[in-house]
């Protein structure tokens, strides 16, 4: 079978499309700015698709192609926030499991594109360290340098958002419960 550039194109498709999406939710935090920036990747991919050197380097050159689509897409001033009725379409299996997901994914969207980035990678994808760098254009050491600051820099998103934890007084229940005190209406029956 004669492999055309188009079939090839249709491939990638097949085979990155979720795997884009994905990246470039995290790293916009939007799904609907996501799928423009993955429809842009695709398109300059198939202009520059002369430019990839191996075919076994595809996902990490298109994800250098939608990173820069993402990053062009964010306004420096924008502040991300995640699309909460869309986050996943898949059902959770309980109610604390979904809370649990939506405030990763809440945190994630607090955190900077360049710690998302390698987080989205590393856990969402599972790609490897070396393809990662790669990817990123950066040296192995780097990322897993990103890696570490990007876990702490979630611990610190994740902890601002918990709530407080109440003070112990008002977790106090007592015994008798207090009367009300009349008010001026009750007695205009």
């Amino acid at each position: 079978m004669i492999s055309t550039a188009e079939s090839r194109y249709n491939q990638w498709v097949r085979e990155h499309y979720r795997f884009l999406l994905r990246s470039a939710w995290a790293l916009t935090g939007s799904r609907a700015l996501a799928e423009d920036v993955v429809q842009d990747c695709f398109t300059s991919a198939w202009r520059f698709r002369h430019q990839l050197r191996e075919a076994a380097m595809a996902r990490a050159w298109l994800f250098q192609i939608m990173r820069r689509h993402a990053f062009r897409h964010l306004a420096p001033s924008a502040h991300l926030v995640s699309d909460d009725e869309a986050l996943d379409q898949h059902p959770a299996p309980s109610p604390s499991a979904l809370d649990d997901r939506l405030d990763v994914v809440k945190a994630l969207a607090r955190i900077a594109p360049i710690h998302r980035e390698v987080l989205v990678l590393y856990y969402f994808d599972d790609m490897p360290t070396a393809q990662m760098a790669e990817a990123l254009d950066i040296a192995p050491g780097t990322v897993l340098s990103r890696l570490s600051r990007a876990r702490d820099a979630l611990k610190a998103a994740l902890e601002q958002a918990a709530p407080a934890p109440a003070p112990e007084t008002a977790s106090v229940i007592p015994l008798r419960p207090t009367p009300l005190r009349p008010t001026r209406y009750q007695g205009l029956k």
